[in-house]
């Protein structure tokens, strides 16, 4: 067996036939090619730009000092992006749960992925680069919501964009009407936290619904 696979392992099962290397992945899979290989670009066009400003929702993914990656989702009225330049947007930061994963991250490690999505498109847009913190007044005075002005943006100098295929939102049928999911089968939000810090301990259904109407109250009142 190549060394790059690793073999099978009674004692470790989970690595069982594990890649490596980019190589025995590349033997395996194959490259990019025709527009597949052409299309990453440098900095955002008109194509780009146009989707950012359909978009209303994306998710930015970061990783600490350590290498512990995160992925966030960010998510607005559409255009809620700002293209600063053809290689330069802002993404407002709007109230949330205090953790600060995102920007604790950017902090330690500039680098960023995102992907961009437009309800009812299959088709996504990615970005990748290098993102810093900022308090322009410039940028949050454009992101007034509701007369809330956000407290900081994340800046992103855009170092690869390209538009990405329908294939994954196809196969999950993410838009398709008969594909949704009723929220009902699974316990409310709240209730699941609860369950899962509990440690064991039964949690009371007067706990749960208090639970459930602040956080409801904090999305009636604290979006922005």
């Amino acid at each position: 067996m190549p060394n790059d696979i690793a073999p099978a392992s009674e004692a470790d099962t989970g690595t069982d036939y594990e890649i490596r290397t980019e190589e025995a992945l590349r033997d395996l899979i194959g490259h990019p090619s025709g527009l597949a290989a052409k299309k990453s670009l440098p900095k955002l066009d008109k194509y780009c730009r146009d989707f950012i400003a359909l978009s209303p929702f994306l998710c930015i993914g970061t990783m600490s000092g350590d290498g512990r990656a995160d992925v966030s989702p960010r998510g607005d009225p559409a255009g809620f992006v700002q293209v600063l330049d053809d290689n330069t947007i802002a993404i407002p930061d709007r109230p949330g749960n205090h953790r600060l994963d995102t920007m604790s991250n950017i902090l330690a490690n500039p680098s960023v992925g995102l992907i961009f999505m437009i309800p009812g498109f299959e088709d996504t847009l990615r970005i990748n680069g290098r993102a810093t913190l900022t308090r322009d007044p410039a940028i949050l005075d454009r992101a007034v919501i509701k007369n809330k002005r956000p407290e900081i943006a994340i800046r992103i100098q855009v170092e690869e964009a390209f538009l990405h295929c329908a294939k994954a939102l196809k196969r999950s049928r993410l838009w398709e009407a008969d594909a949704q999911v009723d929220r009902s089968v699974m316990p409310s939000l709240a209730r699941i936290i609860l369950n899962q810090t509990s440690e064991g301990e039964a949690i009371d259904e007067a706990t749960v619904k208090t639970a459930d109407e602040r956080l409801e109250e904090s999305y009636r009142k604290h979006l922005y």
